[in-house]
């Protein structure tokens, strides 16, 4: 299966198209305990999707992409993490955790449109410039598949906290 990855634009366009969904599903759901499984696979696949792209995609983008696109990029990261904790930690009766996971996807979804956007988004600057998305696709697939298993075994939160030492400032 990783021997034929899609390219690394391709398979970050379908995380997005993914989480996307999730949040439509979490938008319909109406009982808490079916709002929190869907708002947890959300958050796994938010945990992993940005994990490939801090250590690996940016990375690899850095003198391809404005720096300035760059680094904002990082701190959308950072903001989402935060939501994304708050709400793994939320208990039952949490009356602001619909808010926190909307709040989620609207940060989401500007993140996505600044990536995708034609011609001057982080996607469209790495690939004019570039970038090797074939074999970078490869190699985000390798750690997308780690990553899903060990948040499996071990749960999000750990993950979580690796994102914390692949920020921008502190790279």
């Amino acid at each position: 299966m990783v021997d034929e990855a899609p390219d690394a634009i391709t398979l970050l366009k379908t995380d997005h198209r993914e989480v996307e969904e999730l949040f439509k599903k979490f938008e319909d759901t109406k009982t808490a305990p079916a709002k929190r499984k869907v708002a947890e696979k959300i958050a796994t696949a938010l945990i992993v999707h940005t994990r490939i792209e801090n250590e690996i995609f940016y990375p690899a983008c850095k003198g391809k992409v404005e720096e300035a696109d760059l680094k904002e990029a990082y701190v959308e990261h950072d903001a989402a993490n935060l939501l994304i904790a708050e709400i793994l930690e939320s208990g039952k009766g949490d009356e602001f955790y619909d808010a926190k996971v909307k709040v989620l996807q609207e940060e989401i979804e500007h993140h996505v449109k600044e990536e995708e956007r034609w011609l001057t988004g982080i996607f469209s600057q790495a690939k004019r410039h570039g970038l090797d998305v074939e074999g970078l696709g490869v190699e985000l697939q390798k750690a997308k598949t780690r990553y899903e298993a060990e948040i499996a075994e071990d749960g999000p939160e750990i993950h979580l906290a690796a994102l914390k030492k692949t920020k921008l400032a502190t790279a």
